[in-house]
């Protein structure tokens, strides 16, 4: 499924292929994704703040997406519509995220709102990480619809 994830994201929103995003594992209830540095480089030679945001923003999104599939959704329309990015420390190293999924209380309510009233809501917590400090952190609201 992450492959099939990192292609969807590639074909349909080509600034992840132009960032090289990639969606590399599921570990501890935690998504993580890499890009590397050398491509989301700024001009003080650390991570480009743009390349930051966009991925914790997909990384997230990518969480929201997994676990609805796993609902059983398969074309569920997924926005965020509210973030916030703190901006804690340089990214001096390939780009590490760090993305938490949902709970299963937190799927169950979605799983609910989904059923009864078509759409629901998530938020959902990125953060990039280099040598065990944050450096990056991100939180952000999405709105999950479905269609029958």
């Amino acid at each position: 499924m992450l492959t099939k994830l990192e292609n969807k994201l590639h074909s349909e929103i080509p600034m992840t292929k132009l960032i090289q995003l990639h969606v590399k594992t599921i570990n501890n209830g935690k998504l993580i994704t890499t890009a590397p540095l050398e491509i989301n480089i700024n001009d003080k030679g650390t991570g480009f703040a743009g390349s930051l945001s966009t991925i914790v923003t997909i990384s997230a999104w990518s969480a929201c997406f997994l676990k609805t599939d796993e609902l059983g959704y398969k074309t569920p329309m997924i926005a965020v519509i509210k973030s916030d990015t703190s901006y804690r420390a340089p990214v001096t190293k390939d780009i590490y995220c760090e993305t938490i999924l949902p709970t299963k209380e937190e799927l169950e309510l979605v799983k609910k709102k989904l059923e009864t009233k078509g759409s629901a809501s998530l938020k959902v917590k990125s953060k990039i990480v280099e040598e065990g400090k944050t450096c990056v952190d991100f939180e952000g609201i999405y709105v999950i619809k479905v269609w029958y």
